[in-house]
């Protein structure tokens, strides 16, 4: 059964790759300091592996 995952945005996507801004926008995240619960799925960890440097993740 998949839990929840809290994942903040901590930095800006400003000159960022593409692919790393969609996987962001994707998990939902609009503005650094955002935070949003997503599921612990493995679509959700991929994009979270990927843009990993961005965000911090917590649970």
């Amino acid at each position: 059964m998949a839990g929840n995952i809290k994942v903040t945005l901590i930095k800006s996507l400003n000159g960022r790759i593409a692919n790393h801004k969609a996987c962001v926008k994707g998990l939902g995240l609009r503005r650094i300091g955002h935070t949003v619960e997503v599921l612990d799925t493995p679509e959700n960890r991929g994009m979270i592996n990927k843009a990993y440097y961005l965000l911090r993740v917590e649970g």
